[in-house]
């Protein structure tokens, strides 16, 4: 399975694809991770147009089966979480469009998901997304860690629902 994840932003929209089972195995395979960057001189809805471009194209190389995009929970700057939210809606638009699912996670959760410590730093988001995807390094920029992190919290997350719902059969 395919899984998309999206880390939005208007000047810097981190993506990962990361290929991992619904049952078995804990191991993820990053298969693609970056960031999209737009630059701030250009008008809104420019930029927005071009995370819309760059998107619509992961989406169509990759065809992944769910799209993961991080919830916009709380933001201390106003105009940041707008045009977060903004670039959420481009996202899940566009997957909307090709009939994808859609979750949609908080970075708590995420952060809780990967390491295990819903206040995890960026660095150890970094490094678990790197153990758990078997990558030597740590993905780069922080974005991207982000994105892939995303990604892997959904196919972690379905994983245990799948084996509580088991249960209760």
């Amino acid at each position: 399975m395919f899984v998309l994840g999206i880390d939005p932003g208007l000047t810097r929209c981190g993506y990962g694809l990361v290929e991992g089972q619904l049952h078995g195995g804990e191991m993820f395979r990053a298969v693609e991770a970056g960031v999209l960057e737009t630059p701030k001189e250009v008008a809104v809805e420019q930029r927005l147009a071009l995370i819309m471009k760059d998107l619509r194209e992961l989406i169509e190389e990759y065809q992944p089966h769910v799209v993961v995009v991080e919830k916009v929970f709380f933001q201390k700057n106003a105009l940041t979480a707008i045009s977060v939210a903004q670039a959420s809606g481009i996202a899940i638009g566009l997957a909307g469009e090709r009939g994808i699912t859609v979750r949609q996670f908080t970075s708590q959760e995420v952060k809780l998901a990967v390491t295990g410590y819903g206040a995890a730093d960026k660095k150890q988001v970094q490094q678990m997304v790197a153990s758990l995807c078997g990558l030597r390094e740590i993905p780069q920029p922080p974005d991207a860690a982000d994105a892939l992190g995303l990604a892997i919290t959904f196919l972690m997350t379905t994983r245990t629902e799948q084996r509580t719902l088991g249960v209760a059969r």
